[in-house]
């Protein structure tokens, strides 16, 4: 009877052991998804900060600790990273979003490669 349980606990730990550790070797979300989003690349009002509205209407804080995003202002380029949030416009404080009422989608885009589509912007 000992001996029973004994293996039928080892067993449980067993399954849950292996479970944990599948889990734990998958990507997150976050980690498994890229964007492509293109747009007008802005410079920001802080240096370092640069920013993109894509052709869906939503825009983008952009980061890039690799591209070199400065070199790239005014230019219509397509932005590849991952994103690392989004929130709906009202939830963004007040006057960083311009057109709040039509309730875009913003999120901060970690950007791993940038491919120029055009050295200016056209509306």
């Amino acid at each position: 009877m000992f001996a029973r349980m004994m293996v039928s606990i080892v067993l449980a730990l067993l399954v849950c052991v292996t479970a944990l550790a599948q889990d734990a070797a998958k990507p997150s979300d976050d980690e498994s998804k890229t964007k492509a989003v293109t747009g007008c690349l802005q410079k920001g009002d802080q240096a370092d900060q640069f920013s993109i509205t894509g052709d869906d209407g939503k825009s983008w804080d952009l980061r890039s600790s690799t591209v070199k995003l400065d070199e790239h202002v005014g230019h219509k380029v397509t932005v590849t990273g991952s994103p690392t949030r989004e929130a709906k416009a009202e939830e963004k404080k007040e006057g960083q979003v311009e057109n709040a009422a039509r309730k875009e989608v913003l999120g901060e885009l970690r950007v791993t490669d940038l491919r120029m589509v055009s050295p200016n912007c056209t509306k």
